[in-house]
């Protein structure tokens, strides 16, 4: 088959890898919800990008809701959302000042840490241990 495109093809593999990455984001929140209105829900959820439900354990929201300010449980929405970035093989980055001042708040990252250009990049490894501290309320992000 002459029209066939090739697998070497590069235009053919970067629309494959798109692809696979949208089935990969298929689980990422569609509608983040602020914290304060999670915690008025009986059941906090959302719906995915992909048309399921997401369940936020409660509990992980109670402690956020203690620990947090109420104007920032007003301004922080969940989940948080961390990106990564294939130029950057060793970091995510936050793009909303509202979770990097929760993360900040409950001594997760330095109060010192600052965005430039509307980001701020974090090591996977402590992202991925927060994330184990704070599960559900916080997901990665393919780009």
């Amino acid at each position: 088959m002459p029209d066939r495109p090739s697998a070497s093809d590069e235009s053919t593999l970067l629309r494959w890898m798109r692809l696979e990455i949208g089935r990969i984001n298929d689980g990422i929140v569609s509608e983040r919800k602020r914290l304060s209105r999670l915690l008025a829900e009986e059941h906090p959820s959302s719906v995915t990008k992909g048309g399921s439900r997401y369940d936020f354990d409660r509990d992980v929201l109670l402690h956020l809701e203690r620990a947090l300010p109420g104007e920032l449980q007003r301004r922080l929405r969940l989940p948080i959302l961390f990106y990564f970035d294939s130029t950057v093989p060793d970091s995510f980055f936050l793009a909303d000042e509202a979770a990097v001042q929760a993360l900040q708040h409950l001594g997760e990252i330095s109060t010192l840490r600052r965005m430039q250009g509307g980001r701020l990049w974090i090591a996977k490894p402590l992202v991925y241990a927060v994330m184990n501290r704070y599960p559900t309320v916080m997901q990665v992000v393919m780009g």
